[in-house]
C-alpha cells in the first residue's frame, strides 16, 4: 500500500511537472494542463492510477484553501459592498439555472424530484476552475471577476440548502434511515450549533487569532507558524463540515475576519504552495475520473449533454450580465468562465446516489458531463481571448498629425519619463525645442503640464519635415521601443542626413545596435541613475564625495566605449559575453589603479588629464 501511495505521488507530480509547464508554453493555462494530464494517466489511457476519486476527495481541500486565501484579500467592507451582486447575481443564477433544467428533465420524462435535484446540482459552477483562470489571467479585480466570484460565493452559500433539501426530494424511509445513520442535527438545533460555529468563528478570528499568531512569531520558527495556519485552517474546514456546511464558505469567513490582521501577508506565503499543489492534484484528478467507457457507450448522448448544459449556463449568465455595470467585452468573460459544472457536483450527486434520489446510471452520465464541462472551460477561455474579445474592441480612429507651427533646433520624438528630462533640462538652458508624440493619452497629460507637445509618428516624413527637421541640428529620439526607435532613426538618416541623432538605449543590447545605425550618441536610460545610486551607496561607506563620483565617471566611460567596441563586432552571444567579462576585469583594475592616484583635497574637475583616456580597447 504505502509503495502504491509512493508511485502515485511520483506519478502525480510527474504528470504535473511535464504537462503544466508545456501548456503554458502554448497559451492553454495552467488548469487545462493539469486536466489533460490527468485524462493521459488516468485509467482510461495509460492506467497509471487506479483510484483517482479518492485522491480528489484528498486534493477538494485546495479549493478550501483558495476561498481561505481570497477572504484573506477581502476586508469586511469590501466585501458588504458585494452583498447586491453576490445576492442578486448569484442569486439569480442558481434560481434561473435550477429552473431551467428541471424544465428541460421533466421534458424528458424524469420525475420532478430528480429533474428538481439535477438542476439544482448543475446551477453549481467550478470555483477552483473558475478563480485560477481569472487570477492567471489577472483579472480578479476586474468587473467580470468580481462579478463571477460573487456569483461563485453565492453558489457555496446555497450549497448549505441544498444539502437540506435533497433527503427530503427522497422518500421518507430513505430519509430516515439516513438521518439515523448519519447521526446529523437536524431542525433548530442544527441551526443553534451552525450560528455558534459561525459567531466562534467571528469572535476568534477578531480577538484571539492576532495574540496567538503573535505568540508563534516569537518562536522565530517558520515551520510552527505554517503548522498554526493550517490547523486554523483545518479546523474551521472540519467545524463546517461537521454540521453539514460548506468547509470553503467557513474558510472564506475566516479569511475575511482575518483581512485586517497584522499577520494576513503572513498567511498567505504559508498557505499558499499548499494550495497550488492541492489544486493542481485535484484538477488531475478530474481529468483521471472522466470514464471513458461511459463516453463510448453513448457518446451522442452525453455530448449533447455538455454542451447543452454550457450553451444553457452561458445563456442565463449572458442575461445576468446585461443587468449590471460590465462592459461588453466583460459579460463574455463572465459568461464563459461560469459555464461549466462545478466541483460541488461530484459531492452532491454521491450524496443523492446516497440517499437513492438518483439511479446509479443516470449520476455516472452526469458525473461525466459535469467533469467534460470542466476539461472544455479553459479551451473555452482560449477562445474568448483570442477570438471574441478582439471582436468588442473599438478601434479608435488615430489622431490626424497635428499641425506644426515652430522650428527649432532640436526636435525631441518621444516625451515619456526619459523625453521629458532631457526636455526639461533644455528648456532650462533657454534652448528651445519641438516635441512629438504619437500617444495620444500621454499628450493630453503632459499638456496638463504647459507643455507644447505634436501628435504624429516619428517615422513619417512628412511629420519630420513639417516639425522642421530639415533645419535642426540635433533630433533626440527618446522612445521607449527598441524596434520603433530604429525605424524612426532610418527614417531621419535617409530623408535628413544632416541632422546628428541623439538616442535613448533601453538596455546594452539596443544601445549596441543604436551604435550600429551610426548615431551620434546613445544614453542608457538607468546606467546613470543606477550609478549615481551606486556614488552614493560608496559615500555612505566613508569615500569622499570628489571620490566616489570621480569613480562612477570612470566607471561608465570605460562601460560607454565598451559597448562602442561591442557594436563594432559581429559575432554571436558567446563572443559579446566573453568580451563583457574582460571589460569588467578591465574596469576594475583601472578603477583599482586610480585609486592609488594621490587626488588633491580642493580638486571640483572629476578628470585629471590622461588619466580618463578615450579609445581605450582591449585586444
Amino acid at each position: 500500500m504505502e509503495n502504491n501511495l509512493l508511485a502515485d505521488a511520483v506519478t502525480y507530480l510527474a504528470a504535473a511537472v511535464v504537462s503544466v509547464p508545456i501548456a503554458k508554453r502554448l497559451g492553454l493555462g495552467s488548469v487545462l494542463g493539469y486536466l489533460v494530464a490527468g485524462v493521459i494517466i488516468g485509467p482510461f489511457v495509460l492506467s497509471f492510477l487506479s483510484h483517482p476519486k479518492d485522491v480528489m476527495h484528498f486534493a477538494e481541500f485546495g479549493v478550501v484553501l483558495m476561498l481561505f486565501l481570497i477572504g484573506l484579500e477581502l476586508k469586511p467592507s469590501l466585501l458588504w459592498k458585494l452583498r447586491v451582486p453576490i445576492l442578486g447575481s448569484g442569486g439569480l443564477q442558481v434560481f434561473i439555472t435550477t429552473l431551467l433544467v428541471t424544465a428541460i428533465g421533466l421534458f424528458f420524462g424524469l420525475p420532478w424530484q430528480q429533474a428538481l435535484a439535477i438542476g439544482m446540482i448543475l446551477s453549481l459552477s467550478s470555483t477552483a476552475i473558475a478563480l485560477q483562470s481569472l487570477q492567471e489571467k489577472g483579472q480578479m479585480k476586474s468587473t467580470a471577476g468580481q462579478g463571477a466570484f460573487a456569483v461563485l460565493l453565492f453558489q457555496d452559500i446555497a450549497v448549505i440548502p441544498m444539502l437540506a433539501i435533497l433527503p427530503l426530494l427522497a422518500s421518507s424511509s430513505d430519509v430516515a434511515s439516513i438521518a439515523a445513520h448519519s447521526g446529523e442535527l437536524h431542525g433548530w438545533k442544527k441551526g443553534l450549533v451552525a450560528g455558534g460555529i459561525i459567531a466562534g468563528i467571528v469572535i476568534g478570528g477578531r480577538f484571539l487569532m492576532n495574540p496567538i499568531f503573535s505568540f508563534i512569531a516569537k518562536s522565530q520558527l517558520r515551520e510552527v507558524f505554517t503548522a498554526t495556519a493550517l490547523l486554523l485552517v483545518i479546523s474551521v474546514a472540519l467545524a463546517m463540515q461537521s454540521i453539514g456546511l460548506s468547509p470553503a464558505l467557513g474558510t472564506f469567513l475566516a479569511g475575511v475576519v482575518l483581512a485586517e490582521s497584522d499577520y494576513r501577508h503572513e498567511l498567505e506565503s504559508n498557505i499558499e504552495p499548499f494550495k497550488g499543489l492541492l489544486l493542481g492534484l485535484f484538477f488531475i484528478s478530474v481529468g483521471a475520473s472522466i470514464d471513458f467507457n461511459i463516453l463510448a457507450a453513448d457518446p451522442a448522448l452525453i455530448i449533447f449533454l455538455t454542451f447543452g448544459l454550457i450553451i444553457l449556463k452561458y445563456l442565463v449568465l449572458q442575461l445576468l450580465g446585461r443587468f449590471t455595470p460590465m462592459a461588453r467585452p466583460d459579460r463574455y468573460t463572465f459568461a464563459f468562465v461560469l459555464s461549466q459544472a462545478g466541483e460541488f457536483a461530484f459531492v452532491l450527486f454521491a450524496f443523492a446516489l446516497g440517499v437513492n434520489l438518483l439511479p446509479q446510471d443516470l449520476v455516472s452520465q452526469l458525473t461525466l458531463v459535469v467533469a467534460l464541462s470542466m476539461l472544455l472551460t479553459p479551451l473555452m477561455l482560449i477562445v474568448n481571448d483570442k477570438y471574441v474579445q478582439p471582436l468588442f474592441r473599438e478601434t479608435k480612429a488615430e489622431p490626424v498629425s497635428d499641425d506644426i507651427s515652430e522650428e527649432n533646433k532640436v526636435i525631441i520624438i518621444g516625451f515619456g519619463r526619459f523625453g521629458q528630462a532631457v526636455g526639461r533640462l533644455l528648456a532650462a538652458n533657454k534652448i528651445s525645442t519641438t516635441i512629438l508624440d504619437h500617444d495620444a493619452s500621454q499628450i493630453d497629460m503632459v499638456r496638463r503640464y504647459g507643455y507644447k507637445v505634436y501628435f504624429g509618428e516619428g517615422e513619417r516624413h512628412d511629420l519630420l519635415h513639417a516639425a522642421g527637421a530639415e533645419d535642426a541640428d540635433v533630433i533626440v529620439v527618446a522612445v521607449d521601443e527598441p524596434e520603433r526607435s530604429l525605424r524612426i532613426i532610418k527614417a531621419i538618416q535617409h530623408h535628413f542626413p544632416h541632422v546628428k541623432i541623439l538616442a535613448r538605449a533601453i538596455n546594452r543590447p539596443h544601445a549596441t545596435d543604436l551604435l550600429k545605425a551610426g548615431v551620434t550618441a546613445v544614453e542608457r536610460e538607468t546606467l546613470a541613475g543606477g550609478l549615481e545610486l551606486g556614488a552614493k551607496v560608496m559615500q555612505q561607506l566613508g569615500w569622499r564625495h570628489n571620490a566616489a563620483w570621480r569613480a562612477s565617471r570612470l566607471f561608465k566611460k570605460h562601460d560607454d566605449e565598451m559597448v562602442e567596441q561591442l557594436a563594432t563586432m559581429s559575432g554571436d552571444e558567446k563572443m559579446f559575453i566573453n568580451h563583457s567579462m574582460e571589460t569588467r576585469s578591465f574596469i576594475e583594475k583601472t578603477l583599482e589603479e586610480d585609486q592609488h592616484w594621490e587626488h588633491e583635497v580642493d580638486e571640483h574637475a572629476w578628470e585629471r588629464p590622461g588619466k580618463l583616456k578615450k579609445n581605450v580597447h582591449l585586444d
